[in-house]
């Protein structure tokens, strides 16, 4: 085939193709910029060398076709190819692509997620706060992260208007045209604020219907001016949300040392210089929600994982009956997540939870994920007052780095690939499933 008519606008930045029309398409620009290219939605780009591509439509009925595309200039880097779920939503599939089709066995039926979901911990945190009633929320707190990993709080000390700005403006970004959220496109899993889908697309061998932005939010100051400048307002409200989340997680790490029998500030210090990152989710509305998931079965790294959401679409996994249990969007409650690094901390008398996000055919699910743990190279270790000789070290110590050597290395999306079990220390006595 030959390579499509191409006129120059600004030899540096801009390139015009139009491809032959037995294609049943065209694509009107591709705008190249120092790191990235911007594409419209219509079409996934991946780049095998300086002076050409592939690019792949996807069309109604019809297998996605790729057709090379001839860059007339040596200018930009070249990312990884890259294809938005939000995008082929947008363009009306009513078939997922055969990429998002999970084997039968990992798939979720829909109507699972229409049952009513079981009682799930509903922690009312204004206890906690109260000298007299502290250590009845403080036993329930330790008693959820011993048997679920997961728990819900109300009365957190986060207005609704924070959370519901912080939401609309991640709706907002999402929203944006593709070119402005390619600005902050990066396949490099260390990179600070990076915009993407699936888990890892560079590895994943199934891709999961998920766009995400992730940032860095803590110091602050250090990160917040490599966020997204568009929408205008995105970094005023997500911000705010970030440093209230923030004191939150500091004051359930509290409690949930003290559940522990460790002293309310323990690790107080790493605590307060330790790392948050942020990752904001679109789980589009999905043609073939039995086949798909958001979000594969998987652990958190972090101590605390802090989650809002605005619609259901949260499953965890109920270890002793190896359920699956859909958590509501109960209006005004954060949903909290054990992650590794807390199992560790605690020399596994707590567990971290394992879950996945669904999809749903009609609606677009927005969450926004708050990751605490130490600082990046800081390892995190089981407690010493938690080791003895009935409870010898059940765990070789971490950091968030370690984490993403593991991540840029490893397909989580295969079944049994977890980081925490590459951490456990094993002997005769272990029975791990």
């Amino acid at each position: 085939m030959r390579p499509p008519a191409w006129e120059p606008r600004d030899p540096k930045r801009h390139i015009h193709l139009t491809f032959s029309s037995d294609l049943n398409f065209c694509l009107n620009y591709i705008r190249l910029k120092k790191a990235s290219w911007s594409l419209n939605s219509f079409f996934s780009v991946s780049y095998k060398n300086p002076t050409s591509a592939l690019a792949t439509c996807f069309r109604e009925g019809a297998e996605p076709k790729e057709i090379r595309i001839f860059k007339m200039d040596q200018g930009g880097e070249n990312p990884a190819s890259f294809t938005s779920a939000l995008s082929l939503t947008q363009m009306g599939v009513s078939r997922v692509p055969r990429r998002y089709i999970l084997p039968p066995l990992q798939r979720n039926s829909y109507l699972d997620q229409l049952l009513p979901a079981d009682p799930l911990p509903m922690l009312d945190l204004a206890a906690l706060r109260q000298p007299s009633q502290r250590s009845i929320i403080v036993r329930d707190l330790g008693r959820a992260c011993r048997d679920l990993g997961f728990f819900q709080v109300i009365n957190h000390g986060i207005s609704p208007l924070v959370t519901q700005s912080a939401l609309g403006a991640a709706s907002e970004f999402f929203d944006l045209p593709v070119q402005d959220k390619m600005v902050h496109f990066s396949d490099d899993i260390n990179a600070p604020v990076r915009y993407g889908t699936s888990v890892n697309h560079k590895n994943d061998q199934v891709h999961f219907w998920r766009d995400f932005l992730k940032h860095y939010a803590h110091p602050l100051s250090n990160w917040i001016n490599s966020w997204p400048s568009k929408p205008p307002e995105y970094r005023n409200k997500m911000s705010k949300y970030a440093r209230e989340v923030r004191e939150l997680s500091k004051e359930l790490m509290g409690a949930i040392f003290e559940s522990l029998g460790l002293e309310g500030d323990y690790l107080r210090d790493e605590m307060e210089e330790g790392s948050q990152v942020m990752a904001v989710n679109c789980y589009p509305p999905c043609p073939e929600p039995e086949l798909a998931l958001g979000m594969p079965p998987h652990s958190d790294y972090s101590c605390l994982t802090i989650l809002v959401q605005d619609r259901q679409g949260l499953q965890i996994k109920e270890e002793k009956s190896n359920k699956w249990i859909s958590v509501p969007a109960t209006q005004g409650a954060l949903l909290v997540h054990v992650g590794d690094h807390l199992e560790v901390l605690s020399n596994g008398r707590y567990k971290s939870v394992v879950h996945r996000a669904t999809v749903d055919p009609e609606s677009r699910r927005l969450s926004i994920a708050s990751f605490h743990t130490l600082s990046m190279q800081k390892k995190v270790r089981p407690a010493e007052e938690l080791v003895d000789k009935q409870h010898p070290i059940k765990y070789k110590e971490s950091s968030f780095a370690d984490f993403l050597q593991f991540l840029s290395a490893t397909d989580i999306t295969q079944l049994g690939r977890k980081y925490i079990d590459t951490l456990r220390v094993l002997d005769h006595h272990d029975d791990i499933n």
